[in-house]
């Protein structure tokens, strides 16, 4: 696809986060308050200052985005007798440094979220504390929360301790290169290649992470793959979307991380605090997703069963790969999105329906979420036997407004993406595409073409169309600095 080099996409796209930010009660940028409270804090050397164990020595990696420098985890295997694995992982202690309370805290505790665009990544705090001093950056020393597991040769966790660490990272890794060695499709990633007990821990962990995913899918896990388009820009002028697909490496870490906010969850539970979940509730459209897979010759039960919609779910990926990230978009939508509820003791949450866990909580992620940070602020407190940070009364109020920020984020997020879609799609009104209808309500009918993977409202012919129905459409009109992309059926 061409480079669309129209007034400099990336800064038109950053004007465009920003405004839509405002809009949505987002601060874009740190006050000077929070740049003087930064300028105060030090590297020092806490080491010697604080009674924690010291697992520096274990060979601790990183894997995330290529780009990345926020480092929230990091991970390592040992292997047990009786086929055993012990998994570790180290969470980065972002409360070490950000107080409760202070006007860091404020600004994190407002936006909850660092916002990702297709123009800039808005960060949830200052980037030198995300990128630098609560990043677990390679070969610095760091306060780390340790998630425990010793996990079955089956898949399950018949033990698990969480407890402070100092921690140091020994390989910054990337996903899709160390996905291409584990695949057999490239050579290990330089740091691997030099280091082969960590080429087999990391094959070690990559077992492990395929059998906790088989065990979660046996349990009625949903086996989901959405296309997630992220922007290819040349310097500064944009040039195309491309679909980021998941591979062996993003698992590792998602599976970890997946169990680590199970065990975090059940820890809380078992220690009778109130404390955050993460719920994704019962789906209130479960009638259109036995719809849905009826059209796919599979019968569903009238009343939501994971079990049973990963079956078909399971079915359709070996059937159709190709289309089959369109049908889990479309379960997505029809399963809704998840929130945060605070769970009380003698109290059960409602669990997560797509994952089929019943304790969940966000943990993992403390430099990019607020409520990781304050999941984190209990923790410390409970291991710590200080009071706890917050009350009920707090909890109730803090997981209102992170899933309404959080949601808030998806907006702005979404928004910015079609912005940088519109700017691909201006010279090509009037084509026609393929597409899949991706949402329908009262305030509109959404359909997604499928190259480039983007979504745009059909303005005319909706009537009759829902979810999950393939059409063909026409582009009739863009608007980049409001994201339209609106489509008529053909």
């Amino acid at each position: 696809m061409s480079t669309h080099s129209s007034g400099r996409a990336k800064d038109r796209l950053e004007r465009i986060a920003r405004r839509v930010m405002t809009e949505r009660g987002f601060l874009p940028d740190f006050s000077q308050a929070i740049l003087d409270e930064v300028e105060k804090i030090q590297e020092v050397n806490r080491v010697a200052k604080v009674d924690k164990k010291d697992l520096r020595h274990l060979l601790w990696a990183s894997i995330d985005n290529d780009d990345s420098l926020d480092l929230d985890q990091l991970t390592v295997a040992e292997v047990l007798p009786d086929n055993r694995v012990k998994i570790l992982v180290a969470i980065a202690d972002v409360d070490a440094l950000v107080k409760k309370n202070s006007a860091i805290d404020e600004h994190a505790r407002q936006n909850t979220t660092s916002v990702y665009t297709a123009g800039r990544v808005f960060p949830m705090l200052p980037e030198r504390l995300s990128t630098d001093l609560t990043s677990l950056n390679y070969q610095k020393d760091r306060l780390s929360i340790v998630i425990e597991m010793i996990i079955s040769d089956d898949g399950e966790i018949q033990n698990s301790d969480i407890y402070h660490a100092l921690v140091r990272n020994h390989a910054k890794l990337a996903y899709n290169s160390v996905a291409a060695w584990l695949e057999g499709k490239g050579p290990p990633p330089q740091a691997v290649a030099v280091a082969p007990s960590l080429a087999e821990n990391l094959r070690v962990q990559d077992r492990v992470a395929q059998i906790l995913r088989s065990q979660r899918h046996r349990c009625g896990a949903l086996e989901l793959q959405t296309l997630e388009a992220r922007p290819i820009f040349a310097g500064d002028e944009l040039q195309d979307l491309l679909a980021e697909e998941t591979n062996r490496a993003k698992q590792i870490i998602e599976d970890f991380m997946i169990a680590a906010n199970d065990v975090t969850a059940r820890f809380l539970h078992g220690k009778q605090v109130p404390s955050l979940r993460r719920v994704v509730r019962s789906p209130a459209r479960w009638d259109r997703i036995v719809e849905l897979a009826a059209q796919h010759n599979f019968r569903l039960p009238s009343d939501p069963d994971p079990n049973a919609l990963n079956g078909f779910l399971t079915r359709q990926k070996a059937a159709d790969p190709l289309r089959f990230p369109d049908i889990s978009l479309s379960i997505i939508k029809l399963l809704g999105p998840g929130e945060y509820v605070v769970e009380l003791p003698n109290q059960t949450s409602p669990g997560h329906f797509g994952l089929a866990v019943k304790d969940y909580t966000h943990s993992t992620a403390p430099n990019r979420r607020f409520p990781d940070l304050i999941t984190q602020r209990i923790l410390k407190a409970i291991i710590g036997g200080s009071p706890l940070p917050y009350n009920r009364a707090a909890l109730e109020e803090l997981a209102m407004h992170c899933t309404q920020k959080e949601d808030d984020a998806r907006k702005v997020e979404r928004l910015v993406a079609k912005s940088a879609a519109a700017m691909l799609l201006s010279s090509r009104v009037g084509e026609r595409f393929e597409a899949m209808c991706t949402g329908a309500a009262e305030k509109g009918t959404w359909v997604r073409i499928f190259y480039p993977p983007i979504e745009g409202r059909l303005l005319y012919g909706y009537e009759g169309v829902d979810v999950g129905n393939r059409l063909k459409v026409r582009l009739i009109h863009v608007d980049v600095d409001r994201g339209y992309i609106d489509f008529e059926k053909v």
